[in-house]
């Protein structure tokens, strides 16, 4: 079915589709005008740390990764086998040379932005191997797909980064899918873009790439992109990761180092056991990267479900999560270490009722908990398993109000919204007040998916639901995307390291 031909070509309909076509004003990294909203007291954050700190000491956390284990016991840590026992002391020596900020380059230096402290960014969804296409079916996600979503990350004006992974392009063999991502990346978007982190290989493969848009010395002292360091929950961090850490901390490029928690499964039922948890096993990733390189930018948060009792299957967008999240943000605030979680989650199939409740939900408590780095913000859906057109095409839209709502009120003009109330009878309205007329573009935010207009608007432009005008919006941006400017000679370079390195690697698994 053409979506899009449900629509009545009214005069009115022709009005409105012109209204809502999109323009593009970048929005820079959020620097939040609200205060934090910290859950916990500082005894209890005390808490979360001693414990932390006891199980890291007594307990210690697993490194399978022997060059990770000689790293350690050079730099004087306790090592029985792969078990890793941390000091506090020294731990906290380790964490303390992270930086409290950072500031990630893009090809473009207008979409460079800063993560950490106030500044809070939003970046696409990651790993889904299917989509809920342009016609609202699920099918695998392919590399055309991958494609699209790029063009979308990069015409959005809420996303601070074109994302990464963003949907797992199934039609390309699986060796090869990293450097085909990474380079989709640059060429359609001129935002700071995330590192793949499959192998070595591919690190090493995404740094190279890094290198030929922005020079090799440029790369070697300044951050241009940030990369998913998963642990192993409960308390591993294996060599896959350790090794690709290893390469971008070594470069200077930020990770996000976040234990993959499914509360109640791989953590204690309980939400304090749970950030006990999580506070030691991100807290060691971090120390980690310190004896990588001092000073390597780092990143404290978890992807979070909490599991249903009745079923085991992950629950998204519950407040244990919203709970969980902000107490990240303090955490990570106590350490003075950016933050990360995710944003918009939802275990919803379709773009329904429940996709947006819970993604709203569980952006809340991201947005109210002060997160730095705002993960899976756009298209989520199916718990990770779906990337969705329809959806991105909503969430990048309510992220500029969630933008709006964390940028707090704008107390400027104050006297003159005063002079109108005096100007104004009993009775009387503002609708024709000049204050009104000069200000009403600016004044209040005005979603354009979301139908406010009557009933009989609605009826007469189609009687489309979220969905269906989510898929024309999507359909819309990809027409009106333009590709960003790239200097030929890097454009150049790019496809021939493309084509040779496509040419030497070898075990091409679908």
């Amino acid at each position: 079915m053409n979506i899009a031909s449900n629509t009545k070509r009214s005069g009115r309909a022709v009005r409105r589709a012109d209204r809502i076509r999109h323009h593009v004003n970048y929005l820079p990294e959020l620097d939040r005008g609200i205060p934090y909203l910290d859950l916990m007291t500082p005894e209890q954050v005390e808490r979360i740390h001693d414990a932390s700190m006891n199980i890291l000491e007594t307990k210690g956390i697993v490194f399978r990764d022997d060059e990770a284990l000689d790293m350690w016991r050079a730099a004087g840590a306790k090592v029985v086998n792969e078990t890793v026992y941390l000091d506090r002391a020294h731990l906290m020596q380790l964490i303390s040379t992270v930086p409290e900020t950072y500031r990630m380059h893009a090809r473009n230096p207008e979409r460079s932005v800063t993560v950490g402290a106030r500044k809070q960014i939003f970046t696409p969804s990651y790993g889904a191997p299917n989509v809920i296409d342009l016609q609202g079916r699920r099918v695998p996600s392919t590399m055309e797909h991958f494609d699209n979503f790029a063009k979308l990350g990069h015409i959005a004006s809420s996303l601070h980064m074109s994302g990464g992974v963003v949907c797992e392009p199934l039609d390309i063999p699986v060796h090869h899918r990293p450097i085909n991502m990474v380079t989709s990346l640059v060429r359609h978007s001129d935002k700071p873009f995330m590192g793949i982190v499959t192998s070595t290989e591919a690190a090493k493969d995404t740094m190279e790439i890094a290198k030929i848009v922005f020079g090799a010395d440029f790369v070697q002292d300044n951050c241009v992109t940030t990369s998913l360091i998963n642990c192993n929950t409960p308390f591993i961090w294996d060599s896959t990761m350790l090794d690709v850490a290893k390469v971008y901390a070594r470069s200077n490029q930020a990770c996000l180092y976040a234990p993959f928690v499914l509360c109640g499964a791989n953590t204690p039922a309980h939400i304090y056991g749970t950030i006990i948890q999580i506070n030691a096993e991100a807290l060691a990733g971090i120390a980690f990267s310190q004896l990588c390189r001092v000073g390597a930018p780092a990143v404290y948060g978890s992807w979070v479900a909490t599991v249903s009792m009745k079923s085991g299957a992950p629950m998204s967008g519950t407040p244990d999560i919203d709970h969980i999240n902000m107490m990240i943000g303090q955490m990570a605030r106590y350490y003075k270490i950016p933050s990360r979680c995710s944003g918009g989650c939802n275990s919803s199939k379709a773009m329904d009722f429940q996709a947006g409740y819970e993604s709203a939900r569980n952006m809340f408590g991201a947005v109210l908990g002060g997160i730095n780095f705002i993960f899976s913000a756009a298209g989520y859906i199916e718990t990770a398993m779906s990337h969705s057109y329809s959806k991105f095409a909503h969430d990048i839209e309510q992220l500029e109000q969630f933008y709006a709502f964390a940028k707090g009120p704008n107390y400027d003009g104050i006297e003159a919204a005063i002079d109108a109330i005096n100007d104004t009878r009993p009775g009387g309205h503002y609708l024709g007040h000049a204050h009104t007329l000069e200000n009403f573009q600016t004044a209040f935010c005005l979603p354009t998916l979301m139908h406010h207009d009557s009933v009989e608007q609605w009826v007469e432009e189609g009687s489309l639901d979220a969905n269906q005008r989510g898929l024309i919006r999507a359909r819309q941006l990809l027409e009106e995307y333009e590709k960003p400017y790239l200097d030929p000679a890097i454009d150049e370079a790019l496809k021939d390291f493309k084509t040779r390195r496509l040419s030497e690697i070898v075990g091409e698994v679908r």
